[in-house]
């Protein structure tokens, strides 16, 4: 989970560096607003790998404890040939 958090913060900030640089005053605005806004694009396709890997025999089960839910999909990654990038974000969806 720590690691998927880092991610996202590493995008926002590597999208925040692309363009001008914005005042020290509105630095933390767009970067909160650009991690938002990747972690719903990292939900939105989790949901859609989930349906097209998971769906075919699983409901989406009730909120687990990220670290449970991260076993889980773990251990249906090696069962479903799930690849890494998927799994991410299935645990992305699944968690949040």
């Amino acid at each position: 989970m720590r690691i998927l958090a880092a991610f996202v913060i590493l995008v926002a900030l590597a999208a925040a560096d692309s363009g001008n640089k914005p005042s020290e005053s509105n630095a933390a605005a767009p970067s909160t607003q650009n991690a938002a806004q990747a972690t719903a694009e990292m939900r939105v396709e989790g949901e859609k790998r989930f349906r097209t890997n998971c769906g075919r025999c699983h409901m989406p089960p009730h909120k687990f404890p990220p670290r449970m839910m991260a076993t889980i999909v773990r251990h249906m990654r090696v069962r479903a040939l799930i690849t890494d990038e998927d799994m991410r974000y299935i645990l992305a969806y699944m968690t949040q």
